[in-house]
């Protein structure tokens, strides 16, 4: 590696969006040297293969961020709010995909499709927040319309994936299925939704605040209007786990300041980058999440105009949660920061020592 190579840390390396960051990084070649794989003290001493290498897991707890430019955490709210935190202060760049930072003030909150912008100076923070899974998708069809069209309104039902939930939500949606098959309790844990997944339909998503909206739904209303530089934007959602394993879908209803038609739609997300547009003129052409699979893309269809309002229209959109909802998204931010360089990427404090 080159003397000035960006040297980088993963916290929370053995999760399933540290595993695809590990993937994504390396199949991507991403120039950057990864000196780091972190975890909790339960996997201390695992080992992660990378670039034909073998890496040995890292304490996070006593890991020092001072030996690496840039640190993406993926191990959870709690986790960042220390340890992020510590990275930050020891001079280190964070890309942080919890939703620990995404509102603060000093953090962008980054979807490099729609605002790479806010890149322009190093954050005040030095953290560089990654949206939620469901957010990502709908912001990026939702920027091309905003440039040409103003957006009144955004109302989004949301079919969220087990793998939201991480390894233990994949876990739980197997076992709740053994359960039903098997007529019996499974000694498996249940706590990472709401109600048994298997079979079943689950309208909540985190934790229910006193209005009776869920922190997910919550989420998707901030966060749009963030990324999108839209604070007076009405965002409105229901969030509902569904019994699938990877693949966020959502159904999409905007409202335009001015009438819009489909085929105007369907050519704006054609010309947007790492979209896919189902026409729909056939029979079951439309993007469903056994079809998507893992993708790089977001994918919509069901693209239809309201018949009694030709300034709204209807959308189906559906993304790989894991890749485009979280790793693939800050693989790119980095990517973004590594192709523009809009300020030195090296540990903050090296950098000032040189």
């Amino acid at each position: 590696m080159q003397k000035d190579t960006i040297k980088v840390a993963i916290a929370g390396a053995t999760g399933a969006v540290g595993h695809e960051l590990l993937r994504l990084l390396e199949l991507r070649r991403v120039g950057v040297e990864l000196t780091a794989v972190l975890a909790s003290s339960r996997s201390v001493d695992k080992e992660v293969r990378f670039n034909g290498r073998t890496l040995r897991v890292q304490s996070l707890e006593t890991f020092d961020f001072s030996t690496v430019d840039l640190a993406f955490f993926s191990a959870g709210s709690s986790v960042s709010r220390v340890h992020a935190l510590r990275a930050a202060a020891a001079g280190a760049l964070i890309i942080d995909n919890t939703n620990a930072f995404r509102m603060d003030d000093d953090t962008p909150l980054l979807v490099p499709q729609v605002n790479a912008r806010e890149l322009r100076i190093r954050p005040a923070s030095s953290i560089i927040a990654n949206p939620n899974c469901s957010t990502i998708p709908v912001v990026r069809l939702l920027e091309p319309v905003l440039r040409i069209n103003p957006l009144r309104s955004v109302i989004a039902c949301t079919y969220q994936a087990a793998s939201g939930a991480g390894l233990t939500g994949l876990q739980e949606l197997d076992a709740s299925i053994r359960e039903v098959i098997e007529n019996q309790p499974s000694p498996a844990r249940h706590d990472r939704f709401a109600a048994p997944l298997g079979y079943n339909v689950v309208p909540s998503i985190d934790v229910l605040e006193e209005d009776g909206f869920t922190l997910e739904e919550r989420k998707m209303g901030q966060e749009s209007r963030k990324i999108l530089s839209a604070p007076a934007l009405h965002v409105s959602a229901t969030c509902v786990r569904v019994p699938v394993r990877n693949c966020h879908s959502a159904a999409v209803y905007v409202q335009c300041e001015r009438p819009i038609t489909p085929e105007a739609l369907r050519q704006l997300w054609r010309d947007a980058p790492e979209i896919r547009v189902y026409d729909g003129k056939e029979p079951g052409d439309f993007p469903t999440p056994r079809l998507v699979g893992s993708s790089d893309l977001v994918h919509v269809g069901r693209i239809r105009q309201d018949p009694e309002n030709p300034s709204a229209f209807w959308c189906w959109v559906v993304s790989d949660n894991i890749r485009i909802g979280a790793a693939l998204n800050a693989v790119q931010i980095l990517e973004t920061l590594l192709s523009q360089r809009p300020f030195d990427l090296r540990n903050n404090r090296r950098a000032i020592q040189a």
